[in-house]
């Protein structure tokens, strides 16, 4: 199972924890974007996410030695996010962060948000009832 996927199928957030299955640990967490109905004022009807898999696997992989490699403490990353279109409350990333006990899980998991957005490159067409827009997913 990998840790790390760009995928088209709807995401499940149960999956992506059960990837991070060991009895070593003692506390999962985990963030879930979704698809919001308004941006900026604007009634947003869909999403449309592009990404080159390889590289944005890559670039999610980074991000979870770039973690455990700060906080010691954490025993498994997952992150997974899905491309293709996405309808307003769909699920369109899963990060679940595994560790031994809960203190560093939070801001490791703040830490992996940002990241993602600050350096993976997946890109989205904000589609609204009155036109659209493509934009980095920062």
């Amino acid at each position: 199972m990998k840790l790390f996927e760009i995928t088209t199928e709807k995401l499940s957030v149960d999956e992506v924890v059960a990837r991070l299955a060991d009895p070593a640990i003692g506390a999962i967490s985990v963030f879930v974007g979704v698809v919001r109905g308004d941006t900026e004022g604007r009634k947003v009807r869909y999403l449309e996410y592009e990404a080159y898999p390889e590289m944005a696997e890559g670039m999610l992989r980074q991000i979870g030695d770039e973690i455990q490699a700060r906080w010691k403490t954490i025993h498994k990353v997952s992150i997974v996010h899905r491309v293709g279109r996405l309808e307003v409350g769909e699920i369109s990333v899963v990060i679940a962060l595994s560790a031994a006990h809960r203190p560093e899980l939070f801001d490791a998991l703040h830490y992996a948000i940002d990241r993602l957005k600050e350096i993976v490159p997946i890109w989205k067409k904000e589609v609204w009832t009155d036109g659209s827009e493509w934009r980095s997913e920062r």
